[in-house]
């Protein structure tokens, strides 16, 4: 069995570091809240940036994930409880940064009825009740594709829904645990059909062996189901236990996939080497509302 040789980092993965006042005060405030944020669980290369400027991807639900994604640097096992109080810590949390736009998270929650979908909904009425001007993105599992669960959420009337398909449906199976390539699409159609005028968002990361040609089917795929949104970034191995980075793209190459991206209709692209889901997410929402605003006014 030949042993996988790995490709040295380009020059142009590089993470800037920014750890003033606004990094520290997030970070004491998540600690004295106990909270987690994916920023911090899943090793994101931009939370430098985004916590200097007092942005932050809350993840509810606990901080163990019940599945063992390749590519995922989350915590992994069996959860043990339940926070009810957790939706007031966030918004407590998110008011107290005075944030304009809340992105949510959660691990898997394959241990709960509803796959944790009750607390999602509970979490962004009360981010509303605290700050109403607030938009909220939440960025769901797919609930092993409960319909009801999806159904919760929804009525508690995000302004976004994303979940991510995370790579090409060749891949899928190699990349994720349990989650399947065209149970999130149908998850996202559904999410569409629930509610017509709440954004719908999704995810690709390159590098984990997938082809051109099936990047851009996967683009295909998310706009035959009225996709709005879509992120694509580089894959960068958490540690030695995860999968191998295949490739690592150009700038060039991923602003090639973002006019692709546009070309097919999405209402915003944002594509780059450190992009992850929730990137930039407060533009991503105004520029889409602004572009789907556009679309429908009369001629």
């Amino acid at each position: 069995m030949s042993k996988h040789v790995k490709e040295p980092k380009p020059d142009w993965i590089r993470i800037k570091l920014t750890t003033g006042d606004n990094y520290q005060n997030i970070k004491e405030m998540m600690r004295s809240k106990t909270l987690h944020t994916v920023c911090e669980e899943a090793r994101c290369p931009n939370i430098y940036e985004c916590w200097a400027n007092r942005t932050a991807t809350f993840m509810i639900l606990g901080d163990i994930c019940t599945r063992a994604c390749r590519f995922c640097a989350v915590n992994t096992g069996m959860p043990t409880e339940l926070d009810l109080e957790e939706p007031k810590r966030v918004a407590e949390a998110a008011e107290n940064m005075n944030l304009r736009h809340c992105v949510v998270t959660s691990v898997a929650r394959d241990d709960l009825n509803d796959g944790g979908a009750f607390i999602f909904a509970e979490t962004i009425k009360a981010i509303r009740g605290r700050l109403p001007l607030c938009s909220v993105e939440v960025l769901i599992p797919d609930f092993l594709g409960n319909e009801e669960s999806l159904r919760v959420v929804m009525e508690a009337n995000p302004d976004i829904l994303n979940h991510n398909i995370e790579t090409v449906e060749r891949m899928s199976d190699r990349v994720r645990a349990k989650a399947k390539y065209r149970r999130s699409l149908e998850l996202l159609k559904r999410a569409k059909a629930m509610k017509p005028n709440i954004p719908t968002k999704s995810s690709i990361m390159l590098g984990v062996g997938e082809e051109w040609d099936e990047i851009l089917q996967a683009m295909d795929d998310l706009r035959e189901i009225d996709c709005d949104i879509l992120t694509i970034g580089q894959y960068l191995q958490p540690s030695p236990q995860h999968l191998h980075v295949e490739k690592y793209y150009t700038p060039e190459q991923f602003a090639e996939l973002k006019k692709e991206g546009m070309k097919r209709g999405f209402s915003h692209v944002e594509s780059g080497p450190l992009v992850r889901s929730s990137y930039h997410a407060h533009e991503q929402v105004n520029s889409a509302k602004s572009r789907r605003e556009g679309a429908a006014a009369p001629n």
